[in-house]
């Protein structure tokens, strides 16, 4: 008799199983509460299957909760690449992110939700971000980078005003990438941002001018 190797299939009451476990826990517990082992043996399932099934408890948030922003991995796949173009590869894959989440119809958040959705900035993104940025002052940018990003998601789609709601993607990153760049500048020891250095005429100068002797 002839045995099919690899990944176990599972079945759609199993995932259905954990899916509204998870939920439950959720709901209950915050998202750094719930932990992976309490929603299997909550399921009564092997952790396994609720890897198999949703990958990570990033994935298993985003689909049960219907957070769709927690869905991809397209955040994290932002951070890579030319620090210069960070903030506009952050702010095009959030407003990417939510904007499909808007058309689909999905319903608004409730509270309860939004408290979800508030800990999970928090505790992945802010977190991923910090680590990403290294440094004694990683944290203090990350905060800054999220509150921009969070305020953002708060009023063109949680709760909108007329005005962020109407932007197009183009002009959220023109009006917005401003300030998520400040935010996520390098600061000084004191906690304000690292000036330009300039030259004689006010310009400022390059790496190279900096390091040239003068004279």
């Amino acid at each position: 008799m002839n045995k099919s190797r690899g990944r176990p299939r599972g079945n759609p009451p199993t995932r259905a199983r954990i899916a509204e476990a998870a939920r439950t826990l959720f709901l209950q517990r915050g998202y750094q509460g719930t932990t992976l082992r309490a929603v299997a043996a909550a399921a009564g399932v092997d952790q396994a299957l609720v890897s198999y099934h949703f990958g990570s408890k990033q994935g298993l948030f985003g689909e049960v909760m219907r957070v769709h922003c927690a869905q991809s991995r397209a955040l994290a796949e932002a951070l890579p690449g030319d620090p210069a173009g960070l903030a506009d590869r952050l702010l095009q894959a959030v407003v990417t992110l939510w904007d499909d989440a808007s058309a689909t119809g999905e319903p608004a958040p409730d509270d309860q939700l939004l408290g979800l959705v508030r800990e999970y900035l928090d505790r992945e993104v802010l977190v991923r971000l910090a680590e990403f940025l290294g440094g004694p002052d990683a944290t203090e940018r990350a905060t800054a980078a999220v509150t921009v990003i969070g305020g953002m998601i708060y009023t063109r789609y949680l709760n909108p005003l007329p005005a962020a709601s109407g932007l197009s993607p183009a002009d959220v990153r023109r009006i917005l990438g401003p300030a998520l760049r400040a935010a996520l500048a390098p600061r000084h020891r004191s906690g304000r941002l690292r000036p330009p250095v300039r030259g004689a005429t006010g310009h400022p100068l390059s790496r190279e001018s900096r390091s040239r002797p003068v004279g």
